[in-house]
């Protein structure tokens, strides 16, 4: 299992999420850390990093070296505010 490397911008949502819905995203993001490239997975257009969906949330990460993976930035998929939050993380 490759390690995890959970970003300050990821970690502010994941603290502010309900019990069940923190659940449900560690448990999909500890799966990324056996398997990161699951068939749901999608490369993000213009960015280095993947995108994967769970329930209503999105998990922008990346990995490093095949050794690490990297959380960049989780929040709600219905919305383009992640994508906002990415575009600043990154300029």
């Amino acid at each position: 299992m490759r390690k995890l490397d959970i970003k300050r911008p990821a970690l502010d949502c994941l603290t502010e999420l309900q019990a069940k819905q923190f659940r449900q995203v560690m448990l999909c993001i500890i799966r990324l850390a056996k398997g990161p490239y699951p068939n749901e997975c999608e490369k993000l257009v213009g960015y280095p990093y993947h995108r994967f969906d769970i329930g209503e949330f999105r998990i922008i990460y990346d990995v490093e070296n095949e050794e690490t993976v990297r959380i960049i930035l989780v929040g709600k998929r219905n919305d383009d505010e992640v994508y906002k939050r990415l575009r600043n993380l990154c300029t």
